[in-house]
């Protein structure tokens, strides 16, 4: 069995927290930072970036993504839904948008945006009376972390995907 666990130590995070719900996305952000501080790491080896907005995650995700300079990414924001469709659209959006920056750079970017219904309900999911989903979001992005180091080392690739390759001798016979 190939398991994630492990420590944070050595690692790189970047975490993306989204401007708007303040409020909540801060403690959002607040139960990420003591996750990765629990699990050893440093802060120099923890970038946070701030958005305006939920829906521009993905876009700052993949260009994180892409430097290759990160373990895992934890992006962090909170959608409620209002009296219009906003919420359906800006949810789906996100949430489809930072899965792909994970599938196309085959790298762990974890999913903390919080989709709530109400303002209670976004407070009691960022700390305020409940579990902290920005604190589980981070200790997913240490697991995800070790666990790609691990598979790495076992499917004979190395580090983000680059396959290793042996070189063949030759099928042709010299004189």
């Amino acid at each position: 069995m190939i398991e994630g666990a492990g420590a944070a130590s050595g690692l790189r995070f970047a975490v993306i927290r989204s401007r708007f719900n303040e409020d909540v996305t801060k403690r959002l952000l607040e139960g990420a930072l003591d996750a990765l501080r629990t699990g050893g790491a440093r802060d120099e080896s923890i970038d946070v970036v701030v958005v305006p907005g939920a829906f521009e995650i993905p876009l700052i995700a993949a260009k994180l993504a892409r430097s290759r300079r990160y373990d895992a990414l934890i992006c962090l924001g909170a959608v409620i839904r209002g009296e219009t469709p906003h919420f359906d659209y800006i949810s789906a959006e996100v949430s489809r948008g930072v899965a792909r920056a994970a599938y196309d750079y085959g790298l762990p970017v974890i999913f903390g945006v919080l989709t709530a219904d109400t303002d209670a309900q976004a407070d009691a999911r960022s700390g305020k009376g409940g579990p902290n989903r920005g604190y589980e979001a981070a200790v997913s992005a240490i697991e995800m972390a070790n666990l790609m180091k691990r598979l790495d080392g076992h499917s004979g690739s190395t580090r983000r995907g680059h396959v290793r390759t042996t070189k063949r001798p030759s099928s042709k016979r010299t004189r």
